[in-house]
């Protein structure tokens, strides 16, 4: 059960011991849908989902994609998924019919749950879009000349549809599967088998899907939820996506890891729903990313909601400013509140600041570094480590480190190296207590509100226009998200091109989130001698160009 400080179990067994020693106990709780599981009740319908599984011949190692926002199906698959070593790849909502498409052929799923739709994207349109052969097809007998490995197509919700099978029709199969065979499936298991393929964005420019392990996200829940000082007694408000590691493993399994009940406020994030939920639910901890704190603070009628069973929390996936730390402790009352950093190849958390940290080390610092996690900065160009408060990036080494990205051999040694030393690609310093900063990135990702943009990935696409004869995409400041997507575009000689026609062009192809928030149109972008763009050059115009603030 422990190995060297660290718990070699599967999520399975972990949730049958949590179910048996807190089985009253809430688990998860969805107050807009008067949905309320416990401990027990919850293992229940996870065994009787995975037995439905079982039913519809998913083999270990198969990979089921899932395609939802945050809905009661998406936990209750997360560990049924689990139960019968299955592997759940982790869709993010706001993909288009391009993006689906990558993400769906290049992990190999062989299953897909889907909502039919999410705000003004029809899941169920767009899935047709790129699989016309599911009209004509039997639930679980799909021949798609696009996507030929994906045969079962799974609908969240009360509808029918041609070609798939309904979610709770799926649930009810398990009936026809014994105790026995689930035991079976469940005794082949490992802690060390892959679990989750997450998709992030990384140096190729398309997303990339990271291969962790019982064992990497289990832990790393494990030393979260100690930092938090989380027990059965907690109740951590989740709004955040449960396709990122921040909802699926920061906020899943450390309710998991500790029995702490999960509160869901809603299928997506709505700062009212949130502090609603907490008040309602009487919530000690409050997860989000700092442009969540943002909605919340300044919802017109913050005063009015009762926050004071807060204590804790978690404020990740984007750096944090100083002053918005401070309001959160001061304001929402959660004095305890902690800082993590890390990114999703590091199962996510690296570092963490704990709940009794003083309150100058939770705001200016990202804590130090999690149990069984070894960190070193170094020179980017020698590779030699540096010295306190010299800034350097960020290299990671332990237990939490993934496998690899799925079918990228290349991409993965670009980033963990020959001794198993994973690149952040961040520049941070340390000080002599072991507290780190994150000062800056060498890589030059976007991240607007939590989500990594991929600048390629837009540059790419917008080369696809008939009238764009290059584009380069940098990061600029925004004071509502952090960071927003510029787009520097040539057009071809002769051609006229206005921001509306590259907007439409993007619209229903790419995220809303990637789709450029400024076009700037050039006749030439700065260079170095060699003919090198230079982008901080083409990011300090625009910063100028455009007025924004650089700090």
């Amino acid at each position: 059960m422990e190995k060297n400080g660290l718990i070699d179990l599967t999520i399975g067994e972990f949730l049958d011991k949590t179910a048996e020693k807190f089985p009253e106990k809430d688990a998860l709780v969805f107050p807009n849908k008067n949905l309320r599981y416990t401990w027990k009740e919850l293992k229940a319908i996870c065994d009787k989902t995975a037995k439905g599984f079982l039913k519809l011949k998913i083999k270990k190692g198969d990979h089921v994609a899932v395609w939802a926002t945050n809905y009661p199906e998406w936990v209750i698959s997360q560990f049924a998924l689990a139960k019968i070593g299955a592997v759940l790849v982790t869709v993010n909502p706001a993909l288009k019919t391009s993006e689906i498409e990558y993400v769906l052929r290049q992990s190999d799923s062989k299953t897909l749950i889907l909502v039919e739709s999410f705000k003004s994207s029809d899941y169920v349109s767009m899935l047709q879009e790129v699989c016309p052969e599911i009209k004509d097809s039997q639930p679980g007998k799909l021949r798609s000349k696009k996507l030929p490995k994906l045969k079962n197509i799974i609908l969240i919700g009360d509808k029918r549809l041609p070609g798939m099978f309904n979610f709770q029709e799926v649930v009810e199969m398990g009936k026809n599967v014994s105790d026995r065979e689930l035991a079976k499936r469940e005794k082949s298991l490992e802690s060390h088998d892959i679990i989750n393929v997450q998709y992030t964005s990384g140096t190729t420019g398309f997303p990339k899907g990271a291969m962790l392990s019982h064992f990497n996200i289990l832990n790393n829940a494990i030393f979260i939820a100690q930092n938090m000082k989380l027990t059965e007694r907690d109740r951590i408000c989740i709004p955040v996506p449960f396709y990122h590691c921040f909802g699926c493993v920061m906020g899943n399994l450390c309710s998991l890891a500790t029995g702490a009940a999960m509160v869901v406020p809603s299928e997506y994030f709505d700062a009212q729903k949130t502090l609603e939920a907490i008040e309602k639910e009487k919530c000690t901890a409050v997860y989000g990313v700092p442009t969540m704190f943002i909605a919340e603070l300044n919802h017109f009628d913050f005063e009015r909601f009762n926050l004071s069973s807060l204590r804790t929390g978690m404020m990740a996936g984007a750096p944090c400013p100083i002053e918005l730390a401070r309001d959160v402790i001061d304001k929402m009352g959660a004095r305890e509140m902690t800082i993590l950093y890390g990114l999703t190849e590091a199962s996510p958390g690296l570092t963490q600041t704990k709940s009794d940290d003083s309150i100058e080390r939770r705001v200016s610092t990202v804590g130090k570094a999690l149990p069984y996690v070894k960190i070193k900065i170094v020179n980017p160009e020698t590779g030699k480590k540096v010295s306190y408060g010299v800034q350097g990036e960020l290299l990671a080494q332990g237990y939490n480190v993934m496998k690899g990205y799925y079918n990228m051999p290349h991409a993965t040694r670009e980033t963990i190296d020959r001794d198993g030393w994973l690149r952040s690609g961040d520049l941070a310093e340390v000080d002599g207590a072991g507290y780190y900063k994150i000062t800056g990135r060498l890589k030059d990702m976007i991240i607007r509100g939590g989500e990594n943009i991929y600048p390629k990935e837009i540059e790419e696409f917008l080369f696809r226009h008939p009238k764009i004869a290059d584009v380069q995409v940098v990061g600029v400041p925004s004071e509502k998200f952090g960071e927003e997507v510029a787009a520097c575009i040539k057009i071809k000689q002769g051609e006229k091109l206005t921001e509306d026609e590259v907007r439409k062009f993007c619209q229903g192809k790419i995220a809303h989130y990637k789709i450029p928030r400024h076009i700037v149109f050039m006749d030439k972008f700065p260079t170095t001698v060699t003919g090198k763009i230079q982008k901080f050059r083409l990011k300090e115009m625009l910063i100028k160009k455009l007025g924004l603030k650089s700090g």
